[in-house]
């Protein structure tokens, strides 16, 4: 049989206040110093939310260096949903001062501009009313037997014009009918002024009605021959249904050759007038088009 001896220091209630005494500050006068400074203590429900918005995922997940320390996640939310706010403001307020302003000048002269046009459109107008632009579609104002009329000599018409379509023709024939022409001279006038239109090719035996200094024409090489000059690579006779003219490419144009027989195109080929006949010239802003060989780059 065998005894546990346990010894234990019993200290007393007076003793345990003495030591606590003992810790606590006193003055000059021995009294005890009393701290008065109130301490502030976070009510359960603020160390409730803490521990909520530091325990969240979002919240450990995101360790950078643009979280803002010492809030939660609620109040950053604030602040970067004000920091949001002002920053759009601010743009907002800049459009409205530079953009804005530069937008609205551009208005106000497009504005000005259209009123200038059409200003000019209607003393245009006094002259010829077609150019009012205050005018409806000139096919509005013809009968219904006249626009069939104009119908059919557009669709005639569209065939021997190169580029141009129907609809254009079919307006030019009623400005014209609604001006007092008859169909029958509406329809040459119209013919004569569209075939010798810029863009279009113009026939040969109508180049002399041309009043620009370039056109584009199409045929047949009918001949060529050696020219004295080193300047000239090339000099021949070019062909259509309508008639014939003379065509020279210049060496300086660095055009492609071309052959007696073949077909060609030449666009913004110069006119030439000499001795009263009027010829062509192929220069470094024309081009020549091969339509029975391809492109001549591939030949």
């Amino acid at each position: 049989m065998s005894s546990n001896n346990s010894s234990q220091k019993v200290v007393t209630v007076d003793e345990q206040a003495f030591e606590k005494a003992g810790e606590q500050a006193v003055d000059e006068d021995g009294f005890p110093v009393v701290d008065e400074t109130p301490e502030f203590e976070a009510a359960v429900e603020q160390e409730t939310q803490a521990k909520v918005d530091a325990n969240h995922p979002d919240g450990i997940a995101d360790t950078s260096d643009d979280r803002i320390h010492g809030v939660t996640l609620e109040q950053e939310e604030r602040i970067r949903a004000r920091e949001a706010e002002l920053e759009r403001i601010s743009a907002q307020a800049e459009l409205g001062t530079q953009d804005g302003r530069e937008q609205r000048t551009r208005e106000v002269a497009s504005q000005g501009s259209t009123k200038r046009r059409r200003e000019f459109q209607k003393r245009a107008a006094s002259v010829d009313p077609m150019a009012d632009p205050e005018r409806d579609d000139p096919r509005a104002e013809l009968s219904q037997d006249e626009l069939a009329t104009v119908n059919t000599e557009a669709d005639r018409l569209a065939t021997r014009l190169d580029g141009w379509s129907r609809a254009a023709i079919s307006r030019r024939l009623a400005e014209a009918v609604v001006d007092g022409t008859d169909m029958t001279s509406a329809v040459v006038r119209v013919f004569e002024e569209l075939q010798t239109a810029r863009g279009g090719t113009v026939p040969i035996d109508a180049l002399e009605d041309v009043d620009r200094g370039t056109v584009t024409i199409e045929g047949r090489v009918k001949t060529l021959w050696d020219s004295d000059s080193p300047a000239i690579q090339q000099v021949g006779l070019i062909a259509d249904e309508s008639g014939q003219t003379k065509v020279t490419i210049w060496k300086a144009s660095d055009a492609p050759w071309i052959e007696e027989g073949e077909k060609v195109r030449i666009h913004e080929a110069a006119t030439n007038w000499y001795e009263g006949r009027i010829s062509v010239a192929v220069t470094g802003w024309s081009i020549i088009h091969f339509p029975e060989r391809g492109r001549w780059w591939e030949a």
